[in-house]
Protein backbone atom coordinates (compact mmCIF):
# COMPACT_ATOMS: atom_id res chain seq x y z
CA UNK A 1 0.00 0.00 0.00
CA UNK A 2 1.05 3.47 -0.92
CA UNK A 3 0.67 6.32 1.57
CA UNK A 4 -1.26 9.46 0.53
CA UNK A 5 -1.62 12.56 1.60
CA UNK A 6 -4.93 14.69 0.19
CA UNK A 7 -4.82 18.56 0.65
CA UNK A 8 -7.73 20.76 0.01
CA UNK A 9 -9.61 23.66 2.01
CA UNK A 10 -12.81 22.67 1.13
CA UNK A 11 -14.15 19.80 3.97
CA UNK A 12 -16.73 18.39 1.42
CA UNK A 13 -14.09 17.99 -1.50
CA UNK A 14 -12.12 15.96 1.24
CA UNK A 15 -14.83 13.90 2.62
CA UNK A 16 -16.07 13.34 -0.92
CA UNK A 17 -12.56 11.98 -1.97
CA UNK A 18 -11.68 9.93 0.81
CA UNK A 19 -15.71 8.31 0.59
CA UNK A 20 -15.81 7.79 -3.09
CA UNK A 21 -12.61 6.10 -3.63
CA UNK A 22 -11.87 2.26 -3.17
CA UNK A 23 -8.18 3.31 -2.24
CA UNK A 24 -7.53 -0.55 -1.13
CA UNK A 25 -8.76 -2.02 -4.33
CA UNK A 26 -6.29 0.62 -6.31
CA UNK A 27 -3.20 0.14 -3.31
CA UNK A 28 -3.55 3.73 -1.97
CA UNK A 29 -4.13 4.51 1.61
CA UNK A 30 -5.10 7.81 2.89
CA UNK A 31 -2.82 8.55 5.75
CA UNK A 32 -4.05 12.14 6.26
CA UNK A 33 -6.03 14.85 5.29
CA UNK A 34 -5.13 18.84 5.16
CA UNK A 35 -6.89 21.92 4.62
CA UNK A 36 -3.87 23.99 3.51
CA UNK A 37 -0.50 24.17 2.51
CA UNK A 38 1.48 25.11 5.76
CA UNK A 39 -0.78 22.32 7.41
CA UNK A 40 0.00 19.95 4.44
CA UNK A 41 4.35 20.31 4.67
CA UNK A 42 4.19 19.78 8.53
CA UNK A 43 2.17 16.48 7.92
CA UNK A 44 4.83 15.73 4.84
CA UNK A 45 7.45 16.20 7.39
CA UNK A 46 6.32 13.61 9.71
CA UNK A 47 4.63 11.14 7.70
CA UNK A 48 6.67 10.89 4.64
CA UNK A 49 3.78 9.80 2.24
CA UNK A 50 4.54 8.41 -1.33
CA UNK A 51 2.16 10.81 -2.87
CA UNK A 52 0.33 14.10 -2.23
CA UNK A 53 -2.67 15.11 -3.79
CA UNK A 54 -3.69 18.85 -3.59
CA UNK A 55 -5.54 22.13 -4.38
CA UNK A 56 -3.89 24.90 -6.25
CA UNK A 57 -6.18 27.43 -4.54
CA UNK A 58 -5.78 27.23 -0.72
CA UNK A 59 -5.36 29.83 2.05
CA UNK A 60 -1.99 30.56 3.80
CA UNK A 61 0.32 27.91 0.92
CA UNK A 62 -1.27 27.13 -2.30
CA UNK A 63 -0.96 24.07 -3.88
CA UNK A 64 1.79 25.18 -6.26
CA UNK A 65 4.16 26.67 -3.06
CA UNK A 66 3.57 23.55 -1.60
CA UNK A 67 4.42 21.59 -4.39
CA UNK A 68 7.57 23.17 -4.74
CA UNK A 69 8.59 22.87 -1.12
CA UNK A 70 8.25 19.48 -1.54
CA UNK A 71 10.48 18.89 -4.54
CA UNK A 72 13.19 21.14 -2.93
CA UNK A 73 12.99 18.51 0.26
CA UNK A 74 11.36 15.39 -0.80
CA UNK A 75 12.09 15.13 -4.60
CA UNK A 76 10.62 11.48 -4.16
CA UNK A 77 7.26 12.26 -3.49
CA UNK A 78 4.92 12.27 -6.36
CA UNK A 79 2.42 15.14 -6.56
CA UNK A 80 -0.88 15.30 -8.28
CA UNK A 81 -2.93 18.79 -8.71
CA UNK A 82 -6.11 19.27 -8.41
CA UNK A 83 -7.06 22.18 -10.18
CA UNK A 84 -10.18 24.36 -12.53
CA UNK A 85 -7.13 26.96 -13.40
CA UNK A 86 -5.97 26.35 -16.67
CA UNK A 87 -4.11 30.04 -17.43
CA UNK A 88 -0.95 29.72 -18.83
CA UNK A 89 0.76 31.09 -15.44
CA UNK A 90 -0.19 27.97 -13.41
CA UNK A 91 0.80 25.17 -16.25
CA UNK A 92 4.16 27.04 -16.77
CA UNK A 93 4.72 26.68 -13.12
CA UNK A 94 3.33 23.32 -12.94
CA UNK A 95 5.86 22.02 -15.91
CA UNK A 96 9.04 23.43 -13.75
CA UNK A 97 8.10 21.89 -11.04
CA UNK A 98 7.32 18.43 -12.85
CA UNK A 99 4.24 17.66 -11.63
CA UNK A 100 3.32 13.86 -11.77
CA UNK A 101 -0.57 14.25 -12.77
CA UNK A 102 -3.34 16.97 -13.24
CA UNK A 103 -6.87 16.48 -12.38
CA UNK A 104 -9.37 19.14 -13.51
CA UNK A 105 -12.31 20.26 -11.17
CA UNK A 106 -14.99 19.72 -11.23
CA UNK A 107 -14.03 15.99 -11.31
CA UNK A 108 -15.39 12.35 -11.19
CA UNK A 109 -14.40 9.57 -8.91
CA UNK A 110 -13.06 7.41 -12.03
CA UNK A 111 -10.94 10.83 -12.99
CA UNK A 112 -9.44 11.18 -9.91
CA UNK A 113 -8.88 6.77 -9.74
CA UNK A 114 -7.21 7.29 -13.17
CA UNK A 115 -4.83 9.56 -12.21
CA UNK A 116 -3.75 7.42 -9.44
CA UNK A 117 -3.38 4.61 -11.16
CA UNK A 118 -1.20 6.41 -13.73
CA UNK A 119 0.73 7.43 -10.81
CA UNK A 120 1.04 4.10 -9.10
CA UNK A 121 2.11 2.64 -12.63
CA UNK A 122 5.09 5.63 -12.62
CA UNK A 123 6.13 4.31 -9.12
CA UNK A 124 6.02 0.90 -10.11
CA UNK A 125 8.23 1.29 -13.22
CA UNK A 126 10.69 3.23 -11.05
CA UNK A 127 10.93 0.41 -8.46
CA UNK A 128 10.74 -2.42 -11.40
CA UNK A 129 13.41 -0.35 -13.14
CA UNK A 130 15.96 0.07 -10.37
CA UNK A 131 15.50 -3.95 -9.26
CA UNK A 132 15.60 -4.85 -12.95
CA UNK A 133 17.91 -7.90 -12.77
CA UNK A 134 18.95 -7.90 -16.34
CA UNK A 135 19.97 -4.71 -16.30
CA UNK A 136 21.24 -4.97 -13.64
CA UNK A 137 23.54 -7.61 -14.43
CA UNK A 138 24.26 -5.66 -17.56
CA UNK A 139 25.79 -2.57 -15.54
CA UNK A 140 27.61 -5.21 -13.13
CA UNK A 141 29.38 -6.93 -16.22
CA UNK A 142 30.30 -3.57 -17.52
CA UNK A 143 31.36 -2.91 -14.11
CA UNK A 144 33.09 -6.02 -13.51
CA UNK A 145 36.95 -4.57 -14.08
CA UNK A 146 36.56 -1.87 -11.35
CA UNK A 147 35.00 -4.12 -8.92
CA UNK A 148 37.85 -6.31 -9.08
CA UNK A 149 40.10 -3.41 -9.22
CA UNK A 150 38.64 -2.18 -6.11
CA UNK A 151 38.25 -5.35 -4.22
CA UNK A 152 42.47 -5.79 -4.65
CA UNK A 153 43.58 -2.76 -3.29
CA UNK A 154 41.22 -3.42 -0.41
CA UNK A 155 42.60 -6.79 -0.54
CA UNK A 156 46.33 -5.03 -0.24
CA UNK A 157 45.46 -2.64 2.20
CA UNK A 158 43.09 -4.28 5.22
CA UNK A 159 42.81 -7.76 6.06
CA UNK A 160 38.94 -8.86 4.66
CA UNK A 161 37.01 -11.78 6.52
CA UNK A 162 37.73 -15.15 4.53
CA UNK A 163 33.86 -15.85 3.53
CA UNK A 164 34.33 -12.07 2.17
CA UNK A 165 37.40 -12.69 0.69
CA UNK A 166 36.33 -16.22 -1.53
CA UNK A 167 33.04 -15.06 -1.86
CA UNK A 168 34.32 -11.86 -3.93
CA UNK A 169 37.08 -13.53 -4.83
CA UNK A 170 34.59 -16.03 -6.89
CA UNK A 171 32.33 -13.16 -7.99
CA UNK A 172 35.58 -11.44 -10.27
CA UNK A 173 36.38 -14.80 -11.31
CA UNK A 174 39.75 -14.35 -9.45
CA UNK A 175 41.40 -17.83 -7.96
CA UNK A 176 42.80 -17.75 -4.26
CA UNK A 177 42.80 -21.15 -3.60
CA UNK A 178 45.75 -22.22 -1.87
CA UNK A 179 47.73 -22.57 1.30
CA UNK A 180 50.60 -20.02 0.56
CA UNK A 181 50.21 -16.43 -0.50
CA UNK A 182 53.08 -13.75 -1.18
CA UNK A 183 52.84 -10.37 -2.66
CA UNK A 184 55.25 -8.58 -4.40
CA UNK A 185 56.17 -4.81 -5.61
CA UNK A 186 57.91 -4.03 -8.55
CA UNK A 187 58.89 -0.36 -8.69
CA UNK A 188 61.07 1.28 -11.70
CA UNK A 189 63.86 2.46 -10.51
CA UNK A 190 64.57 6.20 -11.55
CA UNK A 191 66.95 7.06 -14.08
CA UNK A 192 70.26 8.61 -13.91
CA UNK A 193 71.39 10.76 -16.73
CA UNK A 194 74.56 12.42 -17.35
CA UNK A 195 75.26 15.91 -18.98
CA UNK A 196 76.51 14.39 -21.95
CA UNK A 197 73.00 13.21 -22.49
CA UNK A 198 70.89 16.34 -21.46
CA UNK A 199 71.13 17.64 -24.83
CA UNK A 200 70.41 14.80 -26.66
CA UNK A 201 67.25 13.42 -23.87
CA UNK A 202 64.53 14.69 -26.48
CA UNK A 203 65.97 12.55 -29.22
CA UNK A 204 66.71 9.54 -26.66
CA UNK A 205 62.99 9.93 -25.43
CA UNK A 206 61.75 9.20 -29.34
CA UNK A 207 63.36 6.51 -29.80
CA UNK A 208 62.53 2.53 -29.54
CA UNK A 209 63.77 2.81 -25.98
CA UNK A 210 61.81 3.91 -22.81
CA UNK A 211 64.58 3.96 -21.08
CA UNK A 212 64.69 7.65 -21.00
CA UNK A 213 60.51 8.40 -21.55
CA UNK A 214 59.02 11.05 -18.86
CA UNK A 215 55.76 8.66 -19.31
CA UNK A 216 55.82 6.93 -16.21
CA UNK A 217 52.40 5.57 -17.08
CA UNK A 218 53.54 3.86 -20.11
CA UNK A 219 56.65 2.77 -18.58
CA UNK A 220 54.74 0.61 -15.83
CA UNK A 221 51.99 -0.16 -18.78
CA UNK A 222 55.28 -2.29 -20.36
CA UNK A 223 56.33 -3.31 -17.17
CA UNK A 224 52.36 -4.79 -16.46
CA UNK A 225 52.27 -6.35 -20.32
CA UNK A 226 56.03 -8.35 -19.44
CA UNK A 227 55.14 -9.72 -16.02
CA UNK A 228 51.69 -10.83 -16.71
CA UNK A 229 53.02 -12.53 -19.49
CA UNK A 230 55.94 -14.31 -17.67
CA UNK A 231 53.37 -15.11 -14.74
CA UNK A 232 51.16 -16.77 -16.81
CA UNK A 233 53.62 -19.03 -18.68
CA UNK A 234 54.48 -19.89 -15.21
CA UNK A 235 51.10 -19.45 -13.65
CA UNK A 236 52.30 -18.15 -10.77
CA UNK A 237 50.17 -14.83 -9.67
CA UNK A 238 47.36 -12.75 -10.51
CA UNK A 239 49.17 -9.21 -11.62
CA UNK A 240 47.70 -5.57 -11.25
CA UNK A 241 47.95 -1.75 -10.85
CA UNK A 242 48.01 -0.77 -7.08
CA UNK A 243 49.31 2.64 -6.03
CA UNK A 244 51.05 3.58 -9.31
CA UNK A 245 52.71 0.47 -9.07
CA UNK A 246 53.39 -3.20 -10.39
CA UNK A 247 51.96 -5.88 -8.05
CA UNK A 248 52.00 -9.54 -8.24
CA UNK A 249 50.14 -11.51 -5.98
CA UNK A 250 50.78 -15.84 -5.80
CA UNK A 251 48.86 -17.89 -4.39
CA UNK A 252 50.56 -21.89 -4.37
CA UNK A 253 49.07 -25.21 -3.16
CA UNK A 254 52.40 -25.62 -0.69
CA UNK A 255 52.09 -24.79 2.64
CA UNK A 256 56.10 -24.50 2.72
CA UNK A 257 57.28 -20.96 2.26
CA UNK A 258 60.60 -21.76 1.32
CA UNK A 259 59.12 -23.51 -1.92
CA UNK A 260 56.54 -20.73 -2.19
CA UNK A 261 59.29 -17.84 -2.13
CA UNK A 262 61.80 -19.85 -4.16
CA UNK A 263 59.33 -20.06 -7.00
CA UNK A 264 57.78 -16.57 -6.90
CA UNK A 265 61.53 -15.05 -6.87
CA UNK A 266 62.63 -16.81 -9.92
CA UNK A 267 59.60 -16.32 -11.94
CA UNK A 268 60.36 -12.45 -10.35
CA UNK A 269 64.10 -12.28 -11.83
CA UNK A 270 62.83 -13.24 -15.13
CA UNK A 271 60.74 -10.18 -15.23
CA UNK A 272 63.28 -8.36 -13.77
CA UNK A 273 66.17 -9.46 -16.38
CA UNK A 274 63.56 -9.68 -19.07
CA UNK A 275 62.49 -5.77 -18.48
CA UNK A 276 66.16 -4.55 -18.50
CA UNK A 277 66.95 -6.24 -21.86
CA UNK A 278 63.61 -5.20 -23.69
CA UNK A 279 62.94 -2.30 -22.15
CA UNK A 280 66.22 -1.01 -21.34
CA UNK A 281 65.01 -0.01 -17.74
CA UNK A 282 65.32 -1.12 -14.14
CA UNK A 283 63.43 -1.85 -11.42
CA UNK A 284 63.68 -2.87 -8.03
CA UNK A 285 61.49 -5.60 -6.59
CA UNK A 286 59.67 -5.94 -2.87
CA UNK A 287 58.72 -9.22 -1.93
CA UNK A 288 56.92 -9.57 1.49
CA UNK A 289 56.74 -12.65 4.13
CA UNK A 290 54.83 -15.94 2.88
CA UNK A 291 51.28 -16.10 4.68
CA UNK A 292 49.80 -19.34 5.09
CA UNK A 293 46.15 -17.37 5.41
CA UNK A 294 44.55 -15.95 2.52
CA UNK A 295 42.92 -12.92 5.20
CA UNK A 296 46.80 -11.81 5.66
CA UNK A 297 47.45 -11.01 2.74
CA UNK A 298 47.49 -7.55 3.27
CA UNK A 299 49.86 -8.25 5.44
CA UNK A 300 52.26 -9.70 3.13
CA UNK A 301 51.63 -6.21 0.94
CA UNK A 302 52.66 -4.14 3.90
CA UNK A 303 55.91 -6.20 4.13
CA UNK A 304 56.74 -5.79 0.21
CA UNK A 305 56.61 -2.03 0.64
CA UNK A 306 58.79 -2.18 3.27
CA UNK A 307 61.23 -4.75 1.70
CA UNK A 308 61.25 -1.73 -0.79
CA UNK A 309 62.71 0.95 1.57
CA UNK A 310 65.84 -0.93 2.05
CA UNK A 311 66.87 -0.45 -1.72
CA UNK A 312 68.29 2.79 -0.37
CA UNK A 313 70.65 0.73 1.42
CA UNK A 314 70.94 -2.23 -1.03
CA UNK A 315 70.77 -0.49 -4.58
CA UNK A 316 68.64 -0.62 -7.06
CA UNK A 317 67.67 -3.42 -9.76
CA UNK A 318 67.57 -6.13 -7.56
CA UNK A 319 65.27 -8.02 -5.73
CA UNK A 320 64.74 -7.91 -2.41
CA UNK A 321 62.83 -9.91 0.15
CA UNK A 322 61.75 -9.12 3.98
CA UNK A 323 62.97 -12.06 4.99
CA UNK A 324 66.62 -11.39 4.47
CA UNK A 325 66.44 -7.68 5.79
CA UNK A 326 64.40 -8.72 8.86
CA UNK A 327 65.19 -12.05 10.19
CA UNK A 328 61.66 -13.36 12.10
CA UNK A 329 61.82 -16.27 14.37
CA UNK A 330 58.08 -16.02 13.80
CA UNK A 331 55.10 -14.42 12.17
CA UNK A 332 54.83 -10.87 13.27
CA UNK A 333 52.52 -9.55 15.51
CA UNK A 334 50.51 -6.76 13.87
CA UNK A 335 47.99 -3.94 15.24
CA UNK A 336 46.57 -2.97 11.74
CA UNK A 337 44.38 -0.49 10.79
CA UNK A 338 41.31 -2.94 10.56
CA UNK A 339 41.98 -4.15 14.85
CA UNK A 340 42.35 0.16 15.52
CA UNK A 341 39.29 1.04 13.27
CA UNK A 342 37.52 -2.28 15.61
CA UNK A 343 38.69 -1.14 19.08
CA UNK A 344 37.96 2.95 18.51
CA UNK A 345 34.62 1.85 16.92
CA UNK A 346 33.58 -0.28 19.99
CA UNK A 347 35.09 2.60 22.57
CA UNK A 348 33.22 5.28 20.86
CA UNK A 349 29.73 3.05 19.90
CA UNK A 350 29.88 -0.31 21.47
CA UNK A 351 28.67 -1.95 24.40
CA UNK A 352 30.87 -3.51 27.47
CA UNK A 353 29.91 -7.09 26.04
CA UNK A 354 31.39 -5.87 22.42
CA UNK A 355 34.75 -4.63 24.01
CA UNK A 356 35.22 -7.79 25.98
CA UNK A 357 34.44 -9.56 22.61
CA UNK A 358 37.21 -7.16 20.50
CA UNK A 359 39.87 -7.44 23.26
CA UNK A 360 39.87 -11.46 22.98
CA UNK A 361 40.37 -10.87 18.97
CA UNK A 362 43.16 -9.00 19.40
CA UNK A 363 44.59 -11.12 22.01
CA UNK A 364 43.41 -14.80 19.54
CA UNK A 365 46.36 -16.23 18.06
CA UNK A 366 49.62 -14.81 19.21
CA UNK A 367 52.15 -17.18 18.56
CA UNK A 368 54.11 -18.25 22.11
CA UNK A 369 57.10 -17.96 19.95
CA UNK A 370 57.11 -13.73 20.15
CA UNK A 371 59.51 -12.00 22.33
CA UNK A 372 58.62 -10.07 25.46
CA UNK A 373 59.60 -6.38 23.12
CA UNK A 374 57.03 -7.34 20.78
CA UNK A 375 54.59 -8.45 23.02
CA UNK A 376 54.87 -5.31 24.92
CA UNK A 377 54.90 -2.95 21.41
CA UNK A 378 51.54 -4.66 20.66
CA UNK A 379 50.35 -3.62 24.08
CA UNK A 380 51.76 -0.13 23.66
CA UNK A 381 50.01 -0.20 19.85
CA UNK A 382 46.71 -0.83 21.58
CA UNK A 383 46.71 1.96 24.43
CA UNK A 384 47.88 4.22 21.81
CA UNK A 385 44.44 3.55 19.98
CA UNK A 386 42.70 3.86 23.67
CA UNK A 387 44.06 7.14 24.15
CA UNK A 388 44.18 8.64 20.75
CA UNK A 389 39.63 7.43 21.32
CA UNK A 390 40.08 9.18 24.27
CA UNK A 391 41.43 12.45 22.60
CA UNK A 392 39.05 12.23 19.77
CA UNK A 393 36.32 11.96 22.43
CA UNK A 394 37.89 14.87 24.23
CA UNK A 395 37.69 12.92 27.15
CA UNK A 396 39.84 14.50 29.87
CA UNK A 397 42.30 11.47 31.04
CA UNK A 398 43.43 12.59 34.67
CA UNK A 399 39.66 12.66 35.16
CA UNK A 400 38.78 9.62 33.90
CA UNK A 401 42.02 7.54 34.92
CA UNK A 402 42.57 9.04 37.63
CA UNK A 403 45.54 12.01 38.82
CA UNK A 404 48.53 8.84 38.74
CA UNK A 405 47.58 6.94 35.82
CA UNK A 406 50.61 6.52 33.95
CA UNK A 407 49.69 4.16 31.26
CA UNK A 408 53.21 3.54 29.61
CA UNK A 409 54.81 2.40 32.84
CA UNK A 410 51.94 -0.43 33.67
CA UNK A 411 52.78 -2.67 30.77
CA UNK A 412 55.90 -3.32 32.21
CA UNK A 413 54.17 -5.01 35.61
CA UNK A 414 52.23 -7.36 33.84
CA UNK A 415 53.10 -11.37 34.42
CA UNK A 416 50.43 -12.90 32.24
CA UNK A 417 49.17 -11.44 28.86
CA UNK A 418 45.38 -12.23 30.19
CA UNK A 419 46.56 -9.83 32.65
CA UNK A 420 47.51 -6.98 30.85
CA UNK A 421 44.18 -8.21 28.89
CA UNK A 422 42.02 -7.64 31.47
CA UNK A 423 43.36 -3.98 32.50
CA UNK A 424 43.11 -3.26 28.77
CA UNK A 425 39.31 -4.18 29.12
CA UNK A 426 38.37 -2.40 32.63
CA UNK A 427 40.42 0.86 30.57
CA UNK A 428 38.37 1.23 27.40
CA UNK A 429 34.94 0.10 29.89
CA UNK A 430 35.54 3.33 31.76
CA UNK A 431 36.49 5.35 28.42
CA UNK A 432 32.67 4.09 27.00
CA UNK A 433 31.17 5.24 30.60
CA UNK A 434 32.45 8.71 30.44
CA UNK A 435 32.17 8.76 26.26
CA UNK A 436 28.10 8.11 27.01
CA UNK A 437 27.77 10.54 29.61
CA UNK A 438 28.94 12.97 27.50
CA UNK A 439 27.41 12.53 24.68
CA UNK A 440 24.11 12.91 26.51
CA UNK A 441 24.76 15.58 28.33
CA UNK A 442 25.90 16.93 24.62
CA UNK A 443 22.45 15.77 23.13
CA UNK A 444 20.60 17.46 26.16
CA UNK A 445 22.69 20.54 26.32
CA UNK A 446 22.58 20.80 22.62
CA UNK A 447 18.08 20.61 23.02
CA UNK A 448 18.17 22.66 25.72
CA UNK A 449 20.40 25.17 23.66
CA UNK A 450 17.57 24.69 20.79
CA UNK A 451 15.01 25.60 23.72
CA UNK A 452 16.27 28.57 24.70
CA UNK A 453 17.13 29.92 21.23
CA UNK A 454 13.06 29.19 20.33
CA UNK A 455 12.06 30.53 23.21
CA UNK A 456 13.97 33.72 22.26
CA UNK A 457 13.06 34.21 18.63
CA UNK A 458 9.53 31.95 18.45
CA UNK A 459 7.86 35.67 17.67
CA UNK A 460 10.02 35.72 14.42
CA UNK A 461 7.86 34.65 11.35
CA UNK A 462 11.22 33.01 9.22
CA UNK A 463 11.82 31.06 12.31
CA UNK A 464 12.93 27.16 11.38
CA UNK A 465 14.90 24.13 11.90
CA UNK A 466 17.54 25.35 9.37
CA UNK A 467 17.53 28.77 11.17
CA UNK A 468 17.91 27.02 14.27
CA UNK A 469 20.68 24.64 13.09
CA UNK A 470 22.33 27.65 11.63
CA UNK A 471 22.80 29.19 15.26
CA UNK A 472 23.74 25.74 16.79
CA UNK A 473 26.44 24.65 14.16
CA UNK A 474 25.24 21.75 13.06
CA UNK A 475 23.03 19.80 10.36
CA UNK A 476 19.46 19.29 10.40
CA UNK A 477 19.53 15.96 10.04
CA UNK A 478 21.49 15.43 13.46
CA UNK A 479 19.79 17.57 15.08
CA UNK A 480 15.81 16.41 14.30
CA UNK A 481 17.14 13.31 15.53
CA UNK A 482 18.63 13.73 18.95
CA UNK A 483 15.60 16.60 18.98
CA UNK A 484 13.16 13.86 18.94
CA UNK A 485 14.90 11.67 21.03
CA UNK A 486 14.92 13.85 23.50
CA UNK A 487 11.99 15.68 23.37
CA UNK A 488 9.54 13.42 22.08
CA UNK A 489 8.14 15.51 19.53
CA UNK A 490 9.05 17.30 16.14
CA UNK A 491 10.94 20.61 16.16
CA UNK A 492 7.83 21.75 14.22
CA UNK A 493 5.56 20.77 16.78
CA UNK A 494 7.58 22.24 19.91
CA UNK A 495 7.55 25.62 18.15
CA UNK A 496 4.15 25.14 17.54
CA UNK A 497 3.55 24.77 21.10
CA UNK A 498 5.43 27.76 22.22
CA UNK A 499 3.46 29.73 20.14
CA UNK A 500 0.41 28.33 21.42
CA UNK A 501 1.46 28.72 25.00
CA UNK A 502 2.54 32.60 24.47
CA UNK A 503 -0.67 33.20 22.86
CA UNK A 504 -3.26 31.49 25.42
CA UNK A 505 -0.89 33.96 27.81
CA UNK A 506 -1.42 37.04 25.85
CA UNK A 507 -5.50 35.96 25.42
CA UNK A 508 -5.61 35.50 29.12
CA UNK A 509 -3.66 38.27 30.25
CA UNK A 510 -4.15 41.23 27.72
CA UNK A 511 -6.72 42.57 25.74
CA UNK A 512 -4.80 42.37 22.62
CA UNK A 513 -6.56 41.57 19.29
CA UNK A 514 -5.96 38.57 17.79
CA UNK A 515 -4.18 39.96 14.71
CA UNK A 516 -1.57 41.49 17.66
CA UNK A 517 -0.92 38.50 19.51
CA UNK A 518 -0.90 36.57 15.93
CA UNK A 519 2.49 39.12 15.15
CA UNK A 520 3.69 38.64 18.69
CA UNK A 521 3.87 34.82 18.51
CA UNK A 522 5.39 34.87 14.84
CA UNK A 523 2.45 34.54 12.43
CA UNK A 524 2.45 36.87 9.59
CA UNK A 525 -1.31 35.56 8.83
CA UNK A 526 -4.24 36.19 11.39
CA UNK A 527 -6.18 34.05 10.09
CA UNK A 528 -3.30 31.44 9.70
CA UNK A 529 -2.71 32.16 13.45
CA UNK A 530 -6.62 31.63 14.15
CA UNK A 531 -6.58 28.33 12.06
CA UNK A 532 -3.91 26.86 13.93
CA UNK A 533 -5.26 27.95 17.29
CA UNK A 534 -8.36 26.21 16.71
CA UNK A 535 -6.64 22.92 15.25
CA UNK A 536 -4.35 22.72 18.36
CA UNK A 537 -6.26 23.93 21.10
CA UNK A 538 -9.79 22.61 19.80
CA UNK A 539 -11.53 26.45 20.17
CA UNK A 540 -10.94 29.62 18.31
CA UNK A 541 -8.85 32.38 19.89
CA UNK A 542 -12.62 34.77 20.88
CA UNK A 543 -13.43 31.65 22.46
CA UNK A 544 -10.80 30.90 24.66
CA UNK A 545 -10.64 34.38 25.72
CA UNK A 546 -13.96 34.02 26.82
CA UNK A 547 -13.82 31.25 28.55
CA UNK A 548 -10.88 32.29 30.26
CA UNK A 549 -12.84 35.80 31.52
CA UNK A 550 -15.36 33.39 32.98
CA UNK A 551 -13.03 31.21 35.06
CA UNK A 552 -13.47 27.77 32.57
Amino acid sequence: MYKLLLVDDEEDVREGVVREVDWDAIGFEVVETAENGREALEMVERLQPDLVVTDIQMPFMNGLQLAEAIRERFPTIKLIILTGHDEFEYAQKAIKLHIDEYVLKPFSAQEVIHALLKVKAQIQEEVAHREDVQLLKEHYRKSMPVLKENFLATLMNRKLPRDEVYEKAANYGIDLSGNGYVVAVLSIDGVLIHEDDLENRSELAKSVSLKYSEDQALKYFALLNITEEIAEKHGLGLVFMHNDEVVVLGARESRDRDTTLQETMKMLEEVRQNVEKYLKFTLTVGIGTVMNDVTKISYSYEDAVLALDYRLILGNNRIICIDDVEKRAVEKIRFDDVKEHALTRCIKVGTNLEIRETMDELFQGIEGGVSVKDYQIYLLEILTCILKAAKDSNLNVDEVFGDNFVPFTEINKFTSLEEAKHWLVDLCANMMNHIATDRQYTYKNLVEMAKDYTKSHYHEGDININKVCGHLHISAGYFSSIFKKETKMTFVNYLNHIRMEAAKELLRSTDMKALEIAEKVGYADANYFSFSFRKNVGISPKEYRNNSEKGL
